[in-house]
């Protein structure tokens, strides 16, 4: 019987991880076997681990006791199948586990989609159930495989964001300001915005002292302040704050720098994972909300029809990957023990984002 190996995450220490090798499951009726070929690796893993017990992302691929898998955006084969609508030798795209293989059930299947239709799956945003058959796809598209890991579904949120900016008039603001934009979601939505002739909002984005040269790099603000400076933000500008990092104590000290001109206050990311989340709860200016993006791409899906903003946002995605390639350069990594070794260095917050780390197990 053939083995998979899978990284298992302890779910209340991150940092503590464990290889697991088991043999194969028989597929069921309906089933099929995916190998995984390759995942990228970003702050994106982060906050889908950090935030696994609220949303649910834990749910995806169930492992036992106290341990999850970290899921995320990867490239994959069909190397085995009882389904009658998915053949071997199909190539995917989607959301997976860090493993060298998972078990999916296809269901609602199209030329270039279907669903995974998994009992375990039925409740969790249908956003992550959807994988892509790429040979359905435009052949430009198959060629973006190491984007679309690592850039596209970042850049298809920082699209979503910015529609919802968009959607709600900047709830009156006049300078977005962004948190942690040297994350792919961060410069992703600065880029939309300075490159949209009809928003003429200041752009400001916060970031540590060591990012600099790459966000300057990226020319997408128009001021660039470093954490521990915020008192360089024009505080007499109504804002809205647009937060990657999930830093409790920033959002607090931006919400008394603003007071009322703070206009909306919305929590993306946890790039800044380790930092106290708790805020005051009678912050000055807008309320602090977390941003569900599925929610507002329900939203534009009833509006607009089922998957045209997800469309447009990878449309948007590819265009700022094309835009943004000189600047960041893919690395293979492979190997259980290596894969453990750099998923601790991105919780550390040591693995520059010039780096687009590609993992394999």
């Amino acid at each position: 019987m053939a083995m998979k190996t899978e990284l298992w995450v302890a779910r209340d220490d991150l940092r503590r991880t464990k290889i697991v090798e088991s043999e194969q499951q028989p597929l069921e009726v309906g089933q099929i076997r995916v190998a995984i070929e390759k995942m990228g690796l970003t702050a994106n893993n982060v906050s889908y681990a950090v935030s696994g017990e609220a949303i649910g992302y834990w749910k995806y691929f169930p492992a036992e006791g106290e341990w999850g898998k970290v899921p995320g955006w990867a490239m994959a084969d069909v190397v085995e199948s009882r389904s009658n609508a998915i053949a071997e030798g199909e190539r995917l795209y989607g959301f997976f586990p860090m493993a060298s293989e998972v078990i999916l059930k296809p269901g609602h299947v199209a030329d270039d989609f279907f669903m995974d239709v998994s009992e375990h799956r039925a409740e969790l945003p249908a956003l992550y159930n959807q994988y892509r058959r790429t040979k359905g796809e435009p052949e430009a598209l198959q060629k973006l495989e190491d984007e679309r890991c690592l850039l596209f579904p970042l850049f298809v949120t920082s699209f979503v964001l910015y529609d919802y900016l968009i959607d709600n008039q900047f709830f009156g603001a006049q300078q977005i300001i962004i948190g942690s934009i040297s994350s792919k979601t961060g410069f992703g939505l600065a880029h939309l915005l300075k490159n949209d002739p009809n928003v003429t909002h200041k752009v400001v984005g916060l970031t540590s002292s060591g990012n600099v040269p790459f966000v300057e790099s990226l020319n997408c603000c128009d001021q660039i302040v470093t954490y521990g400076s915020e008192d360089a933000i024009d505080a007499s500008l109504p804002a809205a704050w647009i937060d990657m990092s999930g830093d409790g104590p920033l959002t607090g000290k931006l919400h008394h720098l603003l007071r009322e001109n703070m206009v909306e206050s919305c929590v993306v990311g946890a790039t800044h994972w380790e930092a106290e989340r708790k805020r005051d709860k009678d912050l000055p200016g807008a309320k602090p909300k977390f941003f569900f993006a599925p929610g507002h791409i329900a939203k534009r899906d009833a509006e607009w029809g089922h998957g045209e903003i997800w469309r447009r946002g990878s449309e948007a995605g590819a265009a700022i990957a094309r835009s943004i390639s000189d600047q960041i350069a893919v690395e293979a990594i492979s190997g259980s023990g290596d894969v453990a070794r750099i998923w601790c260095d991105m919780l550390d917050n040591k693995v520059s984002p010039s780096r687009g780390i590609m993992i394999s197990l």
